[in-house]
């Protein structure tokens, strides 16, 4: 058995995410207090009570996501203390977990850093200037060439490359609606997410040149596992290689079908997706129905798991 651990990012969260397993975990409890003191704020209770909207402001959603990843596979590692991953990933914010969880960066130095990486991709573009859609049932190439006729009225770039005919474009909100209209022209979909900005576009060069600062100043390890990262959908195996990708990483596009044939080619056959929802598993079964999907965000999902890796 091949494994790669998979980490969400942002759009995952939800009110009342982990609180399962912060009731039964010390494990778990000891992340989420560690953010409590870390934000210097009663972030738990944001996470479980809310309010949605403000759990949804990107400042809180990055940081929420991560002490979510990170609770949930420490309670994985109590239980399966013999799992041992051949690769790691992350989508776009969940690439920080996936560093935590390979012992690349401490936890610590990773919430403040997501903290100001949503601070700083918010920033980047005034609201309402900016947006995201999803095209659907479109290939990469079609979605390439719509984005180059539509840049002639505005920046828009596939920002996410999430699986076959599931390409998320971003950019100013004139060209992706332009952008949108021509998909339909296609025979494709297109439908706009509920995004503050848009992320992993050329938009985000002014959040890139605030972030890179903050991650030339943080401790970065080699990885325990080797990261498959987004800019490349290739592994890393050095800390400094994982600091320069992470730095690109805020304005380029997210690789992730790439990732998921990597797993494929590499003779991955196991996924356990560690976060809350399981939309990297939705993605994974389109690129190919031979992975065997797991998912961890309550105490069902973590024992389905466990029993699996122990081979009951």
């Amino acid at each position: 058995m091949k494994i790669a651990l998979m980490f969400p990012g942002q759009a995952s969260q939800y009110v009342g995410m982990g609180k399962e397993l912060y009731d039964n975990f010390e494990e778990a409890r000891e992340i989420f207090k560690k953010s409590d003191e870390i934000l210097k704020e009663d972030f738990s209770s944001l996470i479980f009570n809310g309010p949605v909207e403000k759990l949804n402001l990107t400042e809180n959603t990055q940081p929420s996501v991560l002490t979510c990843s990170v609770a949930f596979y420490n309670c994985l590692k109590k239980l399966a203390p013999d799992l041992k991953a051949d690769f790691v990933a992350g989508h776009s914010l969940g690439e920080y977990s996936a560093y935590v969880c390979a012992g690349s960066i401490s936890f610590e130095e990773a919430l403040i850093a997501v903290r100001k990486r949503g601070l700083y991709m918010q920033e980047a573009v005034p609201v309402g200037e900016g947006a995201m859609a999803a095209i659907l049932s479109l290939e990469k190439e079609v979605v390439d060439e719509i984005c180059r006729l539509a840049s002639e009225i505005g920046v828009v770039v596939p920002a996410n490359d999430n699986a076959p005919g599931q390409i998320v474009i971003a950019g100013k909100k004139n060209a992706v609606e332009k952008a949108v209209d021509l998909a339909k022209e296609k025979k494709g979909k297109g439908i706009f997410l509920p995004v503050s900005a848009p992320f992993h576009s050329p938009l985000m060069s002014k959040a890139r040149e605030k972030m890179e600062p903050v991650l030339r100043d943080i401790k970065i390890s080699d990885p325990v596992y080797p990261c498959v990262a987004n800019v490349t959908a290739k592994p890393v195996f050095k800390g400094e290689e994982a600091r320069e990708l992470l730095i690109k990483q805020i304005d380029s596009p997210v690789r992730w079908r790439e990732t998921l044939l990597f797993f494929k080619d590499e003779g991955v056959d196991t996924l356990i997706e560690i976060g809350p929802q399981s939309v990297l598993c939705g993605m994974a079964k389109r690129v190919s129905k031979d992975f065997k999907l797991l998912h961890i965000e309550d105490l069902k999902s973590l024992d389905e798991t466990v029993k699996f890796l122990k081979g009951e």
